[in-house]
């Protein structure tokens, strides 16, 4: 199935988080904070929206920097996304 987002939505999928720390810590499973750096799979077309008009900053494979409680969970086909609006975008990574 393939998920179209509208207007300023976003559809990540959430990166891997880190299994150790820099200092070479090995991480549990459940202890590990889940990033908050994704990848961008879809955008929506952008538009007029609550009556401003929205220019998409973003575009599929970017990797961004995302609010930690943004978005909306779903699981499409066992693979688990998140929903955004493109201002829960903080950053793009370059």
């Amino acid at each position: 199935m393939k998920l179209a987002p509208l207007a300023d939505r976003v559809v990540l999928k959430q990166m891997a988080a880190e299994e150790t720390t820099k200092s070479g810590i090995v991480i549990p499973g459940k202890e590990k904070e889940l990033p908050q750096q994704a990848v961008v799979v879809e955008v929506g077309p952008g538009g007029t929206v609550n009556g401003e008009v929205v220019k998409m900053e973003v575009k599929k494979g970017d990797q961004v920097i995302y609010s930690k409680y943004a978005g909306t969970d779903v699981e499409i086909d066992g693979e688990k996304l998140i929903i955004v609006r493109q201002a829960d975008i903080l950053a793009v990574l370059k």
